[in-house]
């Protein structure tokens, strides 16, 4: 959408902490950065743009803001803005056009309880991604709009700096988030304890998650009182081939004394440094001998039992680390911020304790100092209480600073809170939003936005036709109805056994002197086994058959369809020098893009099986032919579970039943469906994904198009929400033929 200058190289966008976490089941793509751009300049002459098939991001989820970086970024390109963090774009300058559709009301849940019904926009998306639970304002959050505050007479002390305490404003206590959530009065300690639940939804290690299966508990236990000791915890990371790992490790003691402060070597190659966040090099690393095993062990001996760590993202150190601690306080959700945002930890530093840390003269961050600045804050935040914190005003101070900010450009494109309305306006161009009457939105009301309010979600299909070849920026947001609780409940317990009966083999007659590791071993020639369990009477090899389970053979046909999977074979029975091997032979494997080597988190080996993801089917067709054959003797087969949905089930609690137990769906579900003033559900799903079709396939050549289904957040609970991505045009045409073959153990669950 702008002419591209010569590129230079590319780098990963470095920022402090992101709140995505390597796969721990799949691994991460043995890919990076810089082989994108040696394969971009290897593009032939005749350029269109396209993604690329590795997405970037850690565990499969993209926050609402990475999502802005890349739309921003197709629309100015390099120029202005940085690549996005997560995914790469090639040839943005042949971009034509962007077309976000929103689906309002629907999440993650809702697309795999209705897969079969969503054919087309399984099959014609090949990049899925999982998505945090919405905001207040979802649409607000993905372009970039910043909540415009009202200041009031600030004083003259913030002229040049933020003040310590003395801002006295004119605002509502009652309406700050911090009021709302801890009242008016001093808390004790425990009242800053994030709860189980919230540990849950802001993605804290936890025991009984599969994400977490071998992570390494503190051993901290004791009963926690309000005058449990505090520790402040910060750490730094690296970037490696299998993710983000841990490089140093700071823990300070509640008297200021810092008891733990070591550099960690990574397990894996690191492919950045990210020195200006980490202060990290190579230099400063090759000596370096600790490895993470020996950082637990030191942890676990020093904390007490009632130790209560203090830190800034702190679910973020607790993954780095690997290690599970039940009594956590986060500053960053501590200062409660309005729309689920948060307040840097150099804002917070500034304006609660007036100190500067993370300055732009140092090499990186001091870890030490920012572990000891999150338990100054929490400390603070103790003593004087929520009302203290509230009338700081914290919005209007963090307002005030981003407007006295410099603006890095004579246009200001660059700066990090451009929205895409004004990443618009600087190329003269407008954006459309299409939206039901009633769906207020902060969008609505901004300038450079032509809004057009429909009666209907029918009404905005039938401006959207007309509307969105005038348009080089198109947004239409449908709405859904919600579930309720019970039903939404319900689903999600169900697609959960669903997924667990398609990954359960029953298998048979055995006597009761078979030998049941030959037989384990026999079943993880094809693929992990979770469960192995013996069940003499069965005498036939099959998957339980359940009402759940009727379909299962044309789901797993259709999970091979997905486009996401096209391209992806699985391999088992790889060996730990597969990798090399492959490599040696890499000429004969065209278009290979990534290789997934997961491994044992508490050996270190490799799995014994793998992924391998290609540009096009063909190109994996022709690899799985070539290595289930006799020179590798490897077992394969298409791929059948796409990474973010691995992702997705592995954070889910366990469901299982007993075999052959028949569940009933529950009359409240059926009622819930009849009294809903809409089409069945299923109905509904095949309907609008059908209408989508039709307004895709008038969509010129070479347009970004995105569908989001943002997720839900209610007092009931959050879902998580789902992207689909993908430029009209850039993929193979024809959708392939059904490869047919007889493993599909990789599916997460277990074999029994």
């Amino acid at each position: 959408m702008e002419p591209e200058r010569k590129r230079s190289g590319s780098t990963l966008k470095k920022g402090r902490k992101r709140r995505l976490i390597p796969s721990k089941v799949v691994g991460a793509a043995e890919a990076t950065r810089s082989h994108w751009d040696l394969e971009e300049r290897q593009q032939p002459v005749a350029k269109k743009a396209r993604l690329s098939t590795v997405l970037f991001a850690e565990n499969c989820e993209v926050t609402h803001g990475q999502l802005c970086e890349l739309l921003k970024y197709a629309v100015l390109g390099k120029s202005s803005f940085p690549k996005p963090s997560w995914c790469q774009l090639f040839h943005q300058n042949h971009l034509k056009n962007v077309v976000v559709f929103i689906l309002q009301g629907l999440s993650q849940l809702h697309f795999y309880k209705f897969y079969l019904e969503f054919g087309f926009l399984r099959k014609a998306f090949k990049h899925k991604f999982r998505m945090p639970p919405p905001s207040s304002d979802f649409l607000a959050d993905i372009i970039g709009l910043q909540k415009k505050q009202i200041i009031g007479n600030l004083p003259k002390a913030m002229e040049g700096s933020l003040p310590f305490a003395s801002s006295k404003v004119s605002i509502n206590l009652q309406k700050d988030p911090i009021i709302q959530k801890y009242g008016s009065k001093k808390v004790g300690l425990t009242r800053c304890l994030l709860t189980k639940e919230e540990m849950k939804t802001y993605h804290f290690p936890l025991q009984g998650f599969l994400d977490c299966e071998n992570f390494v508990p503190t051993k901290c236990n004791g009963s926690v009182t309000d005058n449990s000791p505090l520790f402040g915890l910060d750490c730094e990371m690296c970037l490696t081939s299998k993710g983000r790992e841990l490089t140093r490790i700071s823990l300070v003691a509640e008297g200021g004394g810092c008891v733990m402060d070591e550099l960690v070597k990574p397990d894996n190659k690191i492919v950045d440094y990210l020195t200006s966040f980490s202060g990290i090099t190579k230099k400063i690393l090759n000596p370096v001998t600790t490895k993470l095993k020996d950082v637990q062990r030191r942890l676990k001996i020093l904390l007490p039992p009632d130790a209560v760590l203090v830190g800034h993202s702190l679910d973020l150190d607790l993954r780095a680390l690997k290690m599970i601690h039940p009594y956590v306080i986060d500053t960053s959700l501590l200062y409660v911020r309005e729309q689920g945002r948060r307040f840097k930890l150099k804002f917070l530093a500034k304006a609660i304790l007036g100190k500067d840390i993370q300055c732009p003269d140092r090499l990186g961050h001091d870890a030490t100092e920012d572990a000891r600045t999150t338990l100054e804050l929490a400390r603070y935040f103790l003593k004087y209480g929520p009302k203290k914190i509230a009338e700081l005003n914290l919005e209007a101070l963090f307002s005030y600073q981003e407007s006295q900010e410099p603006r890095n450009t004579a246009e200001g494109v660059q700066r990090l809170n451009t929205s895409v309305l004004e990443c618009l306006d600087s190329v003269g161009q407008k954006l459309l939003f299409l939206t039901q009457e009633a769906d207020a939105s902060a969008l609505s009301s901004s300038k450079n936005c032509q809004t057009i309010k429909c009666l209907s979600n029918k009404e905005v299909l039938e401006q959207a036709r007309v509307e969105i070849p005038l348009f080089p920026f198109s947004i239409m947001q449908f709405s859904f109805e919600p579930f309720s609780p019970n039903l939404t409940e319900e689903m999600n317990k169900r697609i959960k056994i669903k997924w667990t009966e398609m990954s359960t083999v029953y298998a048979g007659p055995f006597n009761k002197n078979c030998n049941l590791s030959a037989l384990k071993r026999l079943f993880k020639s094809f693929g992990p086994v979770q469960l192995m369990t013996l069940v003499l009477e069965t005498h036939q090899v099959q998957r339980p058959v359940t009402e759940l389970t009727l379909d299962c053979d044309t789901l797993v046909n259709e999970l091979e369809q997905d486009s996401e999977n096209r391209g992806t074979i699985y391999l088992s029975g790889v060996s730990e020098t597969f990798k090399e091997h492959l490599l040696q032979h890499c000429s004969i494997f065209l278009g290979l893009e990534a290789m997934i080597l997961p491994k044992d988190l508490k050996s270190g080996k490799q799995k014994g099986y793998c992924f391998l993801r290609f540009k096009t089917f063909g190109s994996a067709q022709r690899a799985l032919n070539i290595l289930t054959g006799k020179d590798w003797k490897l077992r394969g087969r298409h791929a059948l579970t796409p990474r973010h949905l691995h992702a997705w089930l592995r954070g889910l609690p366990r469901e299982s039943r007993l075999p052959g137990v028949r569940v009933i769906p529950p009359p409240s579900e059926q009622e819930a469906w009849q009294m809903l003033n809409v089409d069945h559900p299923k109905i509904a799903a095949w309907h609008w994904g059908r209408k989508i079709e039709k307004l895709y396939h008038n969509l010129c050549p070479g347009t970004l198009c995105l569908i989001l289904l943002p997720g839900t957040r209610s007092t009931h609970g959050s879902l998580s929400g789902l992207g689909l991505m993908g430029i009209k045009d850039e993929e193979e045409s024809t959708i392939p033929q059904t490869c047919v073959c007889e493993s599909a153990h990789h599916l997460p669950g277990v074999i029994s």
